[in-house]
């Protein structure tokens, strides 16, 4: 067990719906996302008791459209002293966006989930982690509109997100105007030199448990390096609607062990030491420093 390890792991949960997954993008367009029963509340109400009666508090990356249909899920979440972060505001993959709407549905978010809480709002995490190379122009964007950190960045290969070869470990990313961004990057841990995704969701869910774990702990280098955790409020719930004309690819990603999921969450919360983002990144002291345009040169 590791639970006593001083290290202080950042569990964060991007509060989103199930028809707002890139999976179903495809198969059901921004336009239509009220005509779907909605599931958020009551998902991430289940999360919050989960972590109440675990006793932490965590970071919840929301999504702006979720913030702006219910402001009451996003007062509860902040007056259990849980730390908010911007998801942006319509969960579209950033490469598909121009920089100009980029920067005006994340200052939208932003201003929305200031509104609600009263304070300002440091961290941001993109839809599907689409920051990638093709984006980076992101990063330069969100530190303009006064973003100190972010948690996008996927050192690992995948077919929509990913810049492999990054770092793993946290580090400051500097732009070209001088300003600083904080990069926690999602949890890999290499295994015969490849990086391993261990930063929970559908890897969460397909893995065995012990393997999740495993990975987890590897990743930490012994409980020495904070790392990242992260899952969705729709996947505890197996009894979410199915979308149907979804391909069986992005069926499998998405309905994979969901009543496996809230028990093996259950279990990682005794087997690791959790908390916010800002709390995991005050357990270390980051020296790592690149310049955005280096990530656009990383390769592994």
């Amino acid at each position: 067990m590791t639970r006593d390890s001083a290290i202080t792991h950042a569990m964060t949960v991007d509060v989103e719906d199930y028809y707002h997954v890139a999976a179903f993008g495809q198969v059901i367009r921004p336009d239509e996302w009220d005509q779907w029963p909605s599931r958020v509340e009551a998902n991430t109400d289940r999360l919050l008791q989960l972590f109440d009666d675990a006793g932490i508090h965590i970071t919840f990356f929301i999504l702006g459209w979720v913030a702006d249909r219910y402001p009451a899920l996003v007062k509860r979440i902040h007056q259990q002293g849980h730390e908010i972060a911007s998801h942006g505001f319509s969960h579209q993959l950033i490469y598909r966006q121009t920089p100009e709407v980029f920067r005006e549905e994340t200052a939208r978010s932003k201003d929305i989930l200031e509104a609600l809480t009263g304070e300002a709002i440091l961290g941001y995490r993109a839809a599907s982690y689409s920051i990638t190379r093709k984006s980076l122009w992101a990063l330069e964007i969100l530190a303009e509109l006064g973003f100190q950190w972010d948690s996008s960045i996927f050192p690992t290969r995948h077919d929509n997100y990913g810049i492999p070869g990054s770092p793993e470990e946290p580090y400051r990313l500097i732009t070209d105007s001088g300003k600083v961004l904080t990069e926690f990057p999602l949890t890999t841990a290499k295994v015969f030199g490849q990086a391993i995704p261990a930063a929970g969701g559908g890897y969460f869910r397909q893995y065995p448990y012990a393997l999740s774990r495993w990975l987890f702990d590897r990743a930490s280098l012994n409980q020495t390096m904070p790392r990242i955790f992260y899952l969705h409020p729709w996947e505890i719930d197996p009894e979410q609607p199915r979308v149907p004309n979804a391909s069986w690819f992005s069926n499998f990603r998405h309905y994979t062990n969901l009543d496996k999921c809230l028990p093996r969450l259950e279990r990682m919360l005794q087997d690791f030491k959790f908390g916010t983002i800002s709390q995991s990144l005050g357990s270390v002291n980051i020296q790592k420093e690149l310049h955005i345009q280096e990530l656009g040169k990383k390769s592994d």
